[in-house]
């Protein structure tokens, strides 16, 4: 269960948001500058909120009142960014080991057959990000977000920057993540088509406020197909 109950500025943008979600995957929607990325970046630990609490599965990661605030490192979230953000001289299998490598887990177990298989990353180990397209670089950084042993995932637009195809080849994968390893996702998207395929539950934001919350059919009449 993720509890959200913050407030928090921004630049011009005053940000006032609280839901809780137990859905496999909850949206954030809304358009840019909306303050989806900071609301990520606040339950990463990357930013802390000026008042209010946030809460993964009853364990505060931050609570303004009682001075509680966990950092990024003991949260144990793992965070995909639009572009991957992949180590350049590292190979893929190094870059897919290196959050396992920190958090103490064994660099061969079937834990990391299972999400190599799952990824299909098996014949790009022994490349470099350079060689890569765009799809196969955020397979490897999902992989590598997995593998660090995450009890929540955030996706900030990771199809963003990819042709339909790619993005299509990317969602399949999503949708196997969703099913089969169960971690609990925060995405963030500009797609309706996204939303309505991968996600359970929506929070709609627009300019820092939550304007509406709850199961994906339900809010899918509000939602515009796109929204730059």
């Amino acid at each position: 269960m993720l509890d959200i109950d913050i407030r928090h500025r921004i630049g011009a943008l005053d940000m006032s948001v609280a839901f809780r979600t137990d859905g496999p995957v909850t949206a954030l929607f809304g358009r840019s500058g909306a303050g989806k990325t900071t609301l990520l970046n606040l339950i990463a630990g990357l930013a802390r909120p000026e008042a209010g609490r946030i809460a993964l599965d009853g364990e505060a990661l931050v609570d303004r009142e009682k001075r509680i605030a966990l950092p990024s490192r003991k949260r144990r979230i793992g965070y995909v960014f639009q572009d991957a953000r992949l180590f350049p001289h590292l190979t893929v299998r190094q870059n897919l080991l290196f959050g396992r490598w920190l958090a103490g887990l064994p660099l061969r177990d079937a834990q990391v057959e299972r999400i190599f298989a799952l990824l299909d990353l098996g014949g790009l180990l022994a490349r470099r990000p350079a060689h890569l397209s765009g799809g196969e670089k955020q397979r490897v950084a999902l992989g590598r977000a997995l593998l660090a042993g995450p009890r929540l995932l955030l996706m900030d637009e990771p199809l963003a920057s990819l042709d339909d195809e790619r993005k299509a080849e990317i969602l399949a994968h999503l949708e196997a993540v969703r099913d089969e390893i169960r971690i609990p996702i925060v995405y963030v998207s500009h797609a309706r088509s996204e939303v309505r395929r991968l996600a359970s539950h929506v929070a709609l934001i627009e300019k820092g406020q939550l304007t509406a919350f709850g199961e994906t059919q339900a809010l899918l009449p509000r939602l515009p197909e796109s929204v730059a």
